[in-house]
């Protein structure tokens, strides 16, 4: 029997779980005679770079490295093959399709088929490529949950323990020193890590991208918990939370190849902006940035990682091209990729998460 190459590839932001899907494929491909798995570095960058960086993903590769964060492939989020940066002459930065190329090395490897696990962006790029003709499957992950075609994604749950761990150890600190604390956390056009810590937290407000915001009326939650004599109040804002009247805080990135305006630093802006409104509490802003992208992953996220890498690798034996991986109703499924991104997955302001929030008393600043 002929050998058969499934290549496998980690794109965009790294995330809690990336380890235990590689680890599932290899092993589950260990089991299928004539199957070996290869890795490409930086996602499609090591297939597009010269000379290309290609590993063997082999038994002693994978061993134990479920329980560790980030990936061994790395990743990017700057390596889009229909719109690559490319370096000119004169140093100076601009882009190129380099679809066909990319997929004319893939063919050269002997590739039978292309596993992606990345977020929406990543799973677009499948879709395009599939368009193409690659047999390819998409695997969910994003800390952000913002996958709609998945109930949740990899990743997200360990992104809100290290948040809720963090936010517990503000409380005690805002309690003892009377302050409003402010803590950001990640979610550039959803706020779900945001929402789940809020209430994990037993936060004061959450602010977060899908419902703009009246600085005015988060000053008037907090002098009411103020004037009861609760003389502290613990701020969840999602990095691209905005005013009612505003815009996100975001800087343009100067990066070559990176799509997406730079977030961050909301947290301070909302500091001054509740000082300028009239609020007289002492404010501290944290911001817990990528730390909410590292570590090892729970006990969730390595069993959920594990077992969509072994239903991607299914689906690659089976020729079932064109899917992603998902988890719906607690069963591991698949989904067309063109419905996978069909719809970007946003709080709904009716979901009942945010109407439990505001039964226990969190302010949306709506």
């Amino acid at each position: 029997m002929a050998e058969k190459n499934v290549l496998v590839l980690t794109g965009g932001g790294d995330c809690p779980g990336l380890n235990a899907v590689i680890r599932g494929i290899v092993k589950s491909a260990r089991k299928k005679t004539g199957w070996k798995v290869l890795g490409s570095i930086e996602a499609f960058n090591g297939i597009l770079k010269d000379p290309m960086e290609v590993v063997k993903l082999n038994k002693k590769k994978a061993a134990g490295i479920h329980v560790k964060g980030g990936t061994i492939l790395k990743t990017t989020n700057k390596g889009n093959p229909f719109d690559y940066p490319v370096e000119n002459s004169d140093g100076t930065w601009s882009t190129a399709d380099l679809s066909d190329e990319l997929l004319r090395r893939i063919k050269e490897l002997n590739v039978e088929a292309v596993i992606n696990i990345g977020g929406d962006g990543s799973q677009r790029i499948s879709q395009k490529l599939h368009e193409k003709g690659l047999n390819i499957i998409g695997v969910p992950k994003t800390i952000d949950n913002d996958l709609s075609g998945t109930d949740i994604t990899f990743g997200f749950r360990t992104a809100v323990q290290i948040a809720t761990d963090s936010f517990d150890k503000l409380v005690t600190t805002a309690e003892s020193h009377h302050r409003v604390m402010i803590m950001e956390v990640m979610g550039r056009d959803a706020g779900w890590i945001a929402l789940h810590t809020a209430i994990a937290g037993g936060a004061e407000v959450c602010l977060i991208p899908e419902i703009p915001y009246d600085v005015n009326k988060v000053v008037n939650h907090i002098n009411k918990r103020y004037e009861k004599g609760k003389g502290f109040v613990n701020i969840v804002v999602a990095e691209g939370a905005k005013p009612i009247d505003g815009n996100t805080f975001a800087k343009a990135s100067t990066e070559a190849g990176y799509e997406h305006k730079r977030l961050g630093g909301v947290a301070y802006r909302l500091s001054e902006e509740l000082k300028e409104a009239g609020c007289k509490a002492d404010i501290r802003e944290t911001v817990l940035g990528h730390t909410q992208r590292g570590g090892t992953p729970i006990a969730f996220d390595r069993i959920l990682a594990t077992l969509f890498g072994i239903k991607a690798f299914e689906l690659v034996a089976d020729g079932d091209f064109g899917k992603m991986v998902a988890f719906k109703n607690n069963e591991i499924t698949a989904i067309p990729l063109k419905e996978a991104i069909s719809e970007y997955n946003y709080i709904k302001t009716d979901a009942y998460e945010i109407k439990a929030a505001k039964s226990i008393g969190i302010s949306f600043g709506d």
